[in-house]
């Protein structure tokens, strides 16, 4: 339930009030969407996020469970 929200926390360090300008969330989206970093714009962004949301949220799921089995042992 929380895991979104811890990783754009994370993710988004320095940057919590412009997600959009932050390098790492620019980086991930480039090398997950193929568009290019220094000229994505805000709304390249969100139709990325909208267009893969259900992805997006096994990714994060997935991050929890390693996080999870990381912590456990």
């Amino acid at each position: 339930m929380f895991a979104p929200i811890r990783f754009l926390w994370h993710a988004t360090r320095g940057y919590r009030l412009r997600p959009w300008r932050s390098p790492y969330v620019r980086w991930r989206l480039e090398t997950y969407s193929g568009l290019h970093a220094e000229t994505m714009t805000v709304a390249d962004m969100a139709r990325v996020v909208w267009r893969d949301r259900r992805q997006f949220l096994r990714f994060l799921r997935w991050t929890q469970q390693l996080k999870r089995e990381t912590y456990r042992g």
